[in-house]
C-alpha cells in the first residue's frame, strides 16, 4: 500500500491552515484599497517565497529554477512558440523532479510536497502559455520589463495557490489584483468549506483505523479491501481540495461557481454516478479540465488514450500510474460503448432500475481498482491486484470492449 500521497496532505493541511490568516488579511486590505495593484502583486509573490521556504527548505529552489526560465520565455518567445517552449521546460524539470526525489533518502512528505508544487506551477504555465498562444491574454510589450515580470511572477507563486487548489487562470488572476472589490467573498464560505474537510478528515480517520484491522484477504474480502482503500484515498482528496479552496476563498481567489475542484454538487456525482465517463470528468474538475484544453482538444489522434498517457507522465510515470491511467482510458471507451448498449436493451421499469443500480455497482468498483492501482508503489504490490478477484470485473468491461469493436457494423456510404 502506498501512503505518501496521504501522508503530504497532513503537512501540506498544516501549512494551508497556517496561511489562512495572512490570506484574510491580505483580502481585507485589497478589498478596503489599501494595497495597490503593485503592492498586491508584491505581498502575494513575497508570501509564496516564505511558503515555499517554510514548506520545502532549501529545495525550494527547485520550484523557483522553472518559475524564472518560464517567465523568461513568457517574456521573449513569440506567441507562436511560446507554447512550445514553455511546454517543454516545464515537462522536462518536473519529470527530472520525479526522478530525483523518487530516489531512496527522502522523506516522502517533503518530497512530496515539492513535486505538488511543482505540478502545479506546470498548469499555470502551460495554461497561460496557452493563453498568450491564442491571443486571449496580452503580456504588453510597450511596459517596462519590470512591470511585465511582476504579475507573471506572482501569478506562478501567489501563496494561495502555491500547494494546492483549482486552476485559476491568469486572466482571472489580474482581474482579481486589478479590481478587488468584484471579487469579494464572505469568510463564512471558507469557513463552511473547512468544516467540510474536517469532517471528511474525521470519517476517513474511522475508516483507516477499520482498515488495519483487516489480516490479508480472499475472495469476495479482496474486493471490500479494495473498495475500503480506495474510499480511503477519495476521503483524503475531498479534504485536501476543500482546504485548498476554503484558502483561496479566504484571499479573495474563490473560483467561479463550477469552476473549483470540488463542490457539494461534485461530490454527490462522484458517488453516484453509474458512469466511468462521468467520473473522470468531476474528479479534479479543474485539472480534467486542464488536460483536456492541453492534450484532448490539441490531439490529432486518439486524443482520448493520449489525454491519460500524459497523466501519467505528469503524475511521475511510476508503475502504479501508467497500469492506473491506462487501463482508466480503456474504463472510459469501453464506458462510452456499454451503456447505449444497456441502455437500449433497458425496456421496462426494473430493467432499468437493475441497469442503473449494476452500473453503478460496476463504477464504483472500476474506480476504486484504479485508484489503489495508481497508488500502487511498486510492482510486486500491481502484481497482487492483478492477480486478486478484483481485476476481474476490468478484464470484463476490457473484454466487452472487445466484443462490440469486432460487432460493429462498417459505416455505409
Amino acid at each position: 500500500m502506498r501512503w505518501a500521497n496521504l501522508l503530504v496532505l497532513c503537512p501540506v493541511a498544516s501549512y494551508q491552515l497556517a496561511a489562512f490568516p495572512f490570506a484574510a488579511l491580505f483580502h481585507h486590505l485589497s478589498a478596503s484599497g489599501r494595497l495597490s495593484p503593485t503592492a498586491r502583486y508584491i505581498s502575494l509573490l513575497a508570501g509564496g517565497c516564505l511558503l515555499a521556504g517554510q514548506a520545502m527548505g532549501s529545495y525550494a529552489v527547485l520550484l523557483l529554477i522553472p518559475m524564472a526560465g518560464s517567465v523568461l520565455i513568457l517574456l521573449s518567445a513569440s506567441p507562436a512558440h511560446v507554447h512550445t517552449w514553455a511546454f517543454s521546460l516545464q515537462m522536462s524539470w518536473q519529470t527530472l523532479c520525479h526522478l530525483g526525489l523518487r530516489t531512496p533518502g527522502y522523506f516522502p512528505s517533503r518530497s512530496a510536497v515539492i513535486l505538488s508544487a511543482v505540478m502545479l506551477l506546470t498548469q499555470k504555465v502551460t495554461s497561460l502559455a496557452l493563453d498568450v498562444h491564442e491571443g486571449t491574454v496580452t503580456l504588453q510589450p510597450s511596459q517596462g520589463l519590470l512591470q511585465r515580470a511582476l504579475p507573471l511572477c506572482s501569478y506562478l507563486l501567489f501563496f494561495p495557490a502555491l500547494l494546492g487548489g483549482p486552476l485559476c487562470s491568469f486572466r482571472r488572476f489580474r482581474a482579481q489584483i486589478e479590481f478587488p472589490g468584484t471579487s469579494h467573498r464572505p469568510l463564512g464560505a471558507a469557513g463552511q468549506r473547512c468544516l467540510c474537510a474536517l469532517a471528511l478528515q474525521v470519517l476517513r480517520t474511522q475508516l483507516e483505523g477499520q482498515l488495519a484491522t483487516m489480516q490479508g484477504c480472499a475472495g469476495l474480502s479482496c474486493v471490500h479491501s479494495m473498495w475500503t482503500q480506495a474510499l480511503l484515498f477519495k476521503l483524503a482528496y475531498y479534504s485536501h481540495w476543500m482546504l485548498d479552496e476554503a484558502l483561496l476563498e479566504a484571499a479573495g481567489f474563490g473560483p467561479e461557481a463550477g469552476q473549483g475542484d470540488l463542490s457539494g454538487s461534485d461530490l454527490w456525482v462522484l458517488e453516484t454516478t453509474n458512469r466511468v465517463a462521468v467520473f473522470a470528468r468531476t474528479w479534479n474538475k479543474s485539472t480534467s479540465r486542464w488536460l483536456r484544453r492541453l492534450i484532448f482538444q490539441r490531439c490529432p489522434a486518439q486524443p482520448l488514450l493520449a489525454t491519460f498517457a500524459f497523466s501519467a507522465w505528469w503524475h511521475g510515470l511510476q508503475p502504479g500510474q501508467v497500469f492506473g491511467f491506462l487501463c482508466w482510458a480503456i474504463m472510459v471507451e469501453a464506458d462510452y460503448r456499454i451503456h447505449p448498449f444497456l441502455r437500449s436493451r433497458a425496456a421496462s421499469r426494473g430493467a432499468k432500475l437493475l441497469y442503473h443500480g449494476a452500473t453503478w455497482l460496476c463504477t464504483q468498483l472500476i474506480v476504486s481498482y484504479i485508484l489503489v492501482a495508481v497508488e500502487s508503489e511498486s510492482f510486486s504490490e500491481l502484481h497482487l491486484l492483478w492477480t486478486s478477484s478484483n481485476s476481474i470485473l476490468p478484464l470484463s468491461y476490457s473484454l466487452a470492449l472487445l466484443l462490440l469493436l469486432l460487432t460493429k457494423k462498417p459505416k455505409q456510404n
